[in-house]
């Protein structure tokens, strides 16, 4: 039995090239179904890279107690100054504690590509702003001047939108503004914010001296509970506490879904067709075999290897569109920079990202369908009569 198997598998295999115009559309068509998965794949795991990658367990966020993002939010003076005696936050070397209140603004900005509008996220920073983004690095220029309208930019903002090179006069708002600097975060999600001084943006915007939520550097990753502790049972403090690994994970998660809830349905739609494909190929198959497998069926062979062998070609079919999807989105995607709207209305720039587990879902998928539509037509060739022998 497993000679006969591997003798008829191997003529299905070397008979390939002979239905080589059917063969090619079977593999396309599984090809353009994984690449379809592979796309949204690629742009969710972007997007969650960049939100994940802005988080840091050794920094605190702070926001108003049930508010889900910081546009939400709204946090008093007399607030930040009971936080700033808090438990757990680290100190500077002039003994200060290491908190930055910040507030952040929509403002608007032009995509290079499109030359469409989008809204970009104008965040003031605190003294010790820079100091909560472990990887950040001031790339060009030089950092704002307290008082001033002056910007820097991350290098997301500089490459997707036009007007914010290094010395450029842009205007936001009603003010008009000058670019100092351009910041790297190492292509976290505030890559795509434009940093000013706190006060700035509170005296142009009108705000007064609310602030929207309050980072702090904790002594450990383990000192956020001290610090959860004291707000929890500080009666003026109406606030909810998290790491801000936490917090970005929390933001990325709607997101991330909302683009894998399109990608897997159209993904699946794409399949039904390419399993309609895959069917049609291997009947073709089939039928073009038929007096082959009937002469095979009377010198002794099994119906057993002939299902065999035609599970094989269609797996085989469908291995080879699922590696030519995933290098095809490889090639076209990794790596091309896109936006979308975050938890703030504002504009984040990612990278799409095409990962090995999403190529290794991706070949899997192509298979799953190889083996669907391959099933009906290998029983059909296992059960080939002996009389289809003398067919013409």
């Amino acid at each position: 039995m497993l000679k006969q198997t591997t003798a008829v598998t191997l003529l299905n295999l070397r008979s390939i090239p002979q239905r080589w115009g059917m063969s090619l559309a079977t593999v396309l068509s599984i090809a353009l179904v994984v690449g379809v998965l592979l796309g949204f794949m690629a742009m969710a795991s972007g997007f969650r890279a960049t939100v994940d990658g802005a988080g840091s367990d050794d920094v605190a966020i702070m926001l108003r107690g049930g508010a889900m993002a910081e546009m939400n939010s709204n946090i008093s003076r007399d607030e930040v100054r009971l936080l700033e005696v808090a438990p757990g936050i680290a100190e500077s070397p002039e003994g200060e504690p290491l908190i930055s209140s910040e507030l952040y603004v929509v403002a608007d900005g032009i995509r290079r590509a499109s030359q469409t509008p989008a809204n970009l996220a104008l965040r003031g920073l605190g003294l010790h702003g820079p100091e909560m983004r472990p990887q950040f690095d001031l790339v060009e220029g030089r950092m704002f001047e307290p008082g001033s309208a002056e910007l820097v930019v991350g290098e997301s903002v500089q490459r997707e939108f036009e007007g914010f090179a290094l010395g450029d006069t842009v205007r936001l708002g009603n003010n008009n503004w000058t670019v100092v600097g351009v910041f790297s975060t190492g292509g976290s999600v505030f890559d795509s914010e434009i940093w000013t001084e706190l006060g700035v943006v509170q005296n142009l915007y009108q705000r007064g001296s609310s602030v929207q939520t309050v980072r702090a550097r904790l002594t450990s990753p383990d000192a956020i509970e001290a610090l959860r502790e004291y707000v929890e049972n500080e009666p003026r403090l109406n606030l909810e506490v998290l790491s801000e690994r936490a917090y970005f994970a929390r933001s990325a998660g709607g997101t991330t879904n909302l683009i894998m809830f399109l990608g897997w349905p159209l993904a699946i739609a794409m399949a039904i067709g390419a399993l309609a494909g895959a069917w049609n190929a291997m009947y073709a198959s089939v039928d073009a075999r038929t007096r082959e497998l009937a002469t095979l069926r009377a010198i002794g062979f099994g119906g057993f290897p002939a299902f065999i062998a035609a599970m094989v070609e269609a797996i085989v079919l469908a291995f080879f569109g699922g590696l030519v999807g995933a290098v095809a989105t490889w090639i076209l995607f990794d790596g091309v920079s896109a936006s979308t709207l975050g938890s703030g209305f504002t504009q984040i720039v990612f990278a799409f990202a095409v990962t090995p587990d999403a190529v290794v879902q991706g070949v899997i998928l192509a298979m799953i369908v190889g083996f669907l539509g391959g099933f009906v037509p290998a029983m059909r060739a296992a059960r080939i009569p002996l009389l289809a022998v003398h067919a013409d």
